[in-house]
């Protein structure tokens, strides 16, 4: 706007308001908008601080008119949006004009004039404007949610469309010369920072019987919950509270349970799950969940309500989870058993007579819906006498059978399938809590005649489409998993009628019989469910098994080979990640409770040299199955046959079992924290086990129930079971150790010793800290003891520092005897050395040759007897004449021409027909050639 313009408006503007007399008086004109300049795409400013000023003079009068006009014409010069740098001047203004309602409804048209502009594109001159102007817009936008306190239904359905206009903004119809849009992000982002939800939510306390302004700011309030930001400020507000209370109000359109579900939703996915919860886990809202569910239940006829009615069970489902929620006093939990079950079990409850479920999508979902709630709702153990009341598990074991041919069913293939598995899959975690209803119910005889139908060869193309079916896909591997989890679960309760059930049933053989046959029929694409369905059986044998000798022996030399498969397989499959290691774990689990206390049992194993393949595991060096294969071979060293066994495995470099312990040992105390010197020595005498956590951990007064810490060292570690299988070995004759693996075995044999030792110490440690006086004797006691136990420890350094002396003296000694067998061989390649000159002197000069001729002569002459017998005939061994020093005889010794030459010996006589070749050498067997004389021969014949 000019200078002039603008002081010519200042003019008029003084001149109406001082002359009050003056009749009739012009209406002054304020930054008029030409028709041109409008075509023109011109955005004409205005002197807002004057409309201001005019806006907060309260004379009546003309000058209502006078503000009204005013407030019209500085809509039509804002008509293709408002500048940001006016944009707190405007909201000024609206903010006075909204004031002014109550007692000039006039101004309401010009109010919601100004929202509707404010749901265009705000316009900014610079690009840095939106930076520059950031407070004042997000200040102006949160102003929006005040004026919803105004008690004016126009005027807050207008701010609710101004503000999904937000979401939605049109472009305005013509380019502003020297103006560009903001992004639309823009006023998103402001009412964040503004915090406009909150406003929101708490403006919906002033709406209580008002449906459709309700509804407006429900959908204000659903665009606005699709930001993280709006989400954590509606919930600080306790919006899911004030929206669900709400949530069976009468209303004939359905827009205030869809919109305020969405809303639910969206406050759930993006902002605290948990505080969500806690606001929806009251007594009232559970109520108004109820109702709304039990009404969608029963009159569910289209698909939009079907939707609607999953989403609410959803909803419910993630509020089920907080224990606190109070489901049962509801009577929620209830219902949703009723209906869960009445398809299979009927039931003369009048909310569901007459209802009956299709095979629709979202019907087949509400049924997997209410499975899985009975799941979490279980969790609470007030809900068990509902659940029996409900007969649920009888209504779930409706779905553990084959499928039948030919019979009519609700439900497609696909998705009976589906049930099925999430029914067994539901019975896993119910089962266990009904132990009476599933026995009355023949559960177990269910569930094993199902798995027989899973083993048979019967064909069935199942599906495998859901979270349950993978992996199940053209085969029942899907339906044997989830039914072998379920006995898993009921086994692991531990309770004998149960378990003397299953076993009475053949259990045990059936199982070994699935093992074996997942063996001989490999199948590489589902390896991980296979893997998962073998552990299962594992578990499953080593259940029924355990301290029952009498089903130990019907587990068998059958269920000890599947064991030794198992234990057979390639280490490097551990590493897979496709369940190698869970597998191993049952393997060694059912070799402790199938194997262990059963001689015959035991016997087989150390035949099939199960002992050597437990060290092979052993020698991984994986930590996490250490412990417990060391607990298995302290059980199996009370075999009076292991011992031989245990000695005579060799691992890699011819690595012995008792080296194998001692290293474990020695890497068990290097990562305790063990103090030990560079040769392995005991450094502290006191405390010769004493761990880096024990040293951290000062000694405190405990109860006597409860274990010290040098107690619950003996648990933690597996030093004591080293100590206990190298203990059955007698500690003594131990093949294959080292002197480092002595110095390390003299530890190992007072172990027990230093243990006592140790506890003895943190008695007497926890005597002092009490301020407790032992009389004479016990004093004397403890400090005999804790002598004793340090003397030990001084005989154990004094033992080992003997050892590494022996084993200095020994390596010097051998270190001997390298040195002098280094020197022969010296002196033995000067001597060759000095042989090969003498030769090539002799070879070389006539004179040196005759020389050593003369030499030997003379040596061969003195060696000789010279007393010979009487008529004793006396033969020459040499050749007179000959210049050479080689010892020459008148024998020849003749070297046969090699085999590969001639063919072999000369055993063919027929010399004259063999061809001797052209390049000369040796015989070599050729075709036989046919005479002249003979082909005449053959001519006449």
């Amino acid at each position: 706007m000019s200078t002039v313009e603008t002081e010519a408006t200042t003019e008029t503007l003084e001149k109406g308001g001082n002359n009050k007399s003056s009749s009739p008086r012009q209406i002054p004109v304020i930054s008029v908008v030409t028709e041109d300049e409008a075509a023109q795409g011109l955005l004409k400013s205005m002197d807002l601080n004057r409309v201001v000023k005019l806006l907060e003079e309260t004379d009546e009068g003309e000058l209502e008119e006078k503000q009204l006009q005013t407030v019209k014409k500085l809509v039509q010069c804002y008509q293709n949006g408002f500048p940001l740098r006016d944009l707190s001047q405007i909201f000024k203004i609206l903010n006075l004009c909204t004031g002014k309602i109550e007692n000039q409804p006039q101004f309401l048209e010009c109010v919601c004039d100004i929202l509707k502009l404010c749901g265009l594109p705000f316009l900014k001159k610079k690009v840095s404007d939106e930076i520059t102007y950031a407070e004042d817009t997000a200040n102006s936008i949160a102003l929006l949610g005040d004026l919803m306190r105004i008690p004016n239904s126009d005027l807050r359905i207008q701010i609710c469309k101004c503000i999904v206009n937000f979401y939605h903004a049109e472009p305005p119809k013509k380019h502003i010369t020297g103006y560009q849009q903001a992004s639309s992000l823009y006023k998103i982002q402001m009412a964040e920072v503004g915090g406009l939800a909150k406003s929101m939510v708490q403006s919906m306390d002033l709406l209580e019987n008002q449906l459709v302004e309700k509804l407006w700011v429900l959908k204000a309030l659903q665009h606005l919950s699709t930001s993280e930001v709006n989400c954590t400020l509606m919930m600080k507000a306790r919006a899911a509270n004030e929206i669900c209370v709400h949530l069976n109000d009468p209303d004939p359109s359905g827009q205030l349970l869809f919109r305020s579900s969405e809303i639910l939703w969206n406050l759930l996915e993006k902002s605290s799950k948990e505080e969500i919860i806690q606001q929806l886990s009251n007594l009232e809202c559970l109520l108004v969940l109820k109702e709304v569910f039990k009404n969608l239940f029963m009159r569910s006829y289209s698909h939009y309500d079907r939707q609607l009615r999953n989403d609410i069970l959803v909803i419910t489902t993630i509020v089920a989870q907080n224990p606190e929620a109070p489901m049962i006093e509801s009577g929620f939990t209830q219902d949703l058993i009723l209906f869960a079950t009445f398809n299979e079990v009927k039931s003369q409850n009048p909310l569901v007579k007459g209802l009956k479920l299709t095979n629709s999508y979202e019907d087949f979902e509400l049924k997997k819906l209410l499975f899985n709630i009975i799941v979490i709702l279980c969790k609470d153990l007030s809900t068990i006498q509902l659940l029996v009341h409900g007969k649920v598990i009888m209504a779930l074991f409706t779905y553990v059978k084959k499928p039948e041919k030919h019979k009519i069913i609700e439900w497609s293939a696909a998705q009976h399938e589906e049930l099925q598995l999430h029914a067994i899959a539901t019975l896993s975690s119910v089962a266990p809590l009904l132990i009476d209803e599933y026995m009355s119910c023949q559960g177990n005889a269910l569930v094993l005649s199902f798995l027989e139908w899973c083993e048979s060869e019967d064909p069935f193309l199942s599906h495998g489409n859901s979270f349950h079916g993978t992996g199940g896909r053209g085969n029942k591997f899907a339906q044997m998993r989830y039914s072998l989890r379920l006995l898993r679960a009921m086994v692991s309760l531990e309770e004998e009628t149960i378990n003397k059930d299953l076993c009475e049933k053949g259990t045990i053989k059936q199982l070994i019989g699935i093992f074996k046959n997942t063996i001989s029929k490999p199948s590489e694409k589902e390896e991980s469910i296979v893997l998962e369905i073998q552990s299962d059986i594992l578990l499953i044998l080593s259940g029924l098994c355990e301290h029952q000798i009498h089903r130990k022996e019907l587990f068998g030399t059958e269920g000890v080979d599947i064991i030794l498969h198992v234990m057979k397989t390639d280490p490097k499959k551990l590493q897979s990640g496709l369940g190698y290691n869970v597998l191993l774990f049952s393997t060694l689990d059912s070799i402790w409770c199938c194997i262990l206390g059963c001689y015959p049992s035991e016997d087989y194993f150390l035949e099939k040299e199960g002992i050597f393949l437990l060290l092979d595991l052993l020698a991984l060096n994986q930590k996490k199955f250490c412990n417990l294969i060391l607990g298995i071979m302290v059980e199996f060293c009370d075999n009076p046959k292991t011992a031989a066994h245990v000695n005579a495995w060799r691992g890699k470099k011819d690595l012995t079992a008792a080296s194998l312990l001692i290293k474990l040992w020695r890497k068990e105390e290097k990562e305790l924290g063990v103090r030990r010197d560079k040769n392995g020595k005991i450094v502290d005498t006191k405390k010769p086990l004493f761990t880096s956590i024990q040293e951290e951990q000062k000694v405190m007064p405990l109860p006597a129930n409860c274990p010290t810490v040098a107690v619950m060292d003996v648990a933690e570690n597996v030093r004591a079971k080293i100590y206990a299988v190298l203990g059955k070995l007698d500690f003594e004759n131990l093949p294959g150790l080292s002197a480092e693996d002595f110095v390390t075995l003299c530890i190992i044999h007072r172990y027990l010793d230093f243990k006592i030792g140790e506890i003895w110490n943190e008695i007497y440690e926890e005597v002092k800290l009490e301020n407790l006086r032992p009389v004479s004797a016990d004093a004397n006691i403890l400090e005999a003891i804790t002598m004793a136990s340090e003397n030990i420890g001084k005989m154990v350094v004094s033992l080992q520092s003997e050892m590494i002396e022996s084993q200095a003296r020994q390596d010097v000694q051998n270190e001997q005897k390298m040195y002098t067998k280094i020197q022969a061989t010296h002196k033995q390649r000067e001597l060759a050395t000095k042989s090969w000159e003498n030769f090539l002197a002799r070879t070389s000069n006539a004179k040196t040759l005759k020389k050593a001729k003369r030499l030997q002569e003379k040596a061969i002459e003195s060696s000789r007897h010279y007393e010979r017998p009487q008529n004793a005939m006396f033969h020459r061994t040499d050749i007179k004449g000959l210049n050479t020093t080689v010892f020459s005889g008148r024998v020849v010794t003749v070297e046969s021409t090699p085999t590969h030459i001639i063919g072999g010996p000369l055993a063919d006589t027929d010399l004259a027909l063999k061809r001797l070749p052209i390049r000369g050498g040796a015989l070599q067997k050729v075709k036989t050639v046919k005479t002249v004389d003979e082909s005449k021969k053959s001519k006449r014949t």
